[in-house]
């Protein structure tokens, strides 16, 4: 046993300066964990932030289409109401323009 001793405590130089390695080497890890958690954190709410600002600001395909559609039947009516406002100024014009050839001819 006595042979041993002199072995022993270089042996156990080398493994405390291992464990003290490992120990420095887990706790940074641990706090670059953290830290990369964090970071994670705050891009997920910046992620969100920007989707609900995308969101709230462009229209999609559809909503655009949909609202191209309502414009578009919009105008149609517009069309048809100018259309039939024309007619009725035809009308108009060609019942004063009867009244006065009858009134000319008696």
């Amino acid at each position: 046993m006595t042979e041993l001793l002199p072995y022993i405590s270089p042996i156990v130089a080398v493994i405390t300066l291992v464990l003290g390695i490992w120990w420095r080497l887990e706790n940074k890890m641990e706090k670059d964990r953290e830290t990369a958690a964090k970071r994670a954190e705050e891009q997920e709410k910046e992620l969100a932030a920007t989707k609900l600002h995308i969101a709230e600001t462009y229209i999609t395909k559809a909503g655009l289409r949909e609202t191209t559609d309502q414009i578009m039947s919009a105008i149609g009516g517009v069309k048809a109401a100018v259309e039939n406002m024309t007619l009725r100024v035809d009308r108009i014009v060609e019942n004063q323009s009867k009244a006065q050839r009858t009134t000319r001819a008696s």
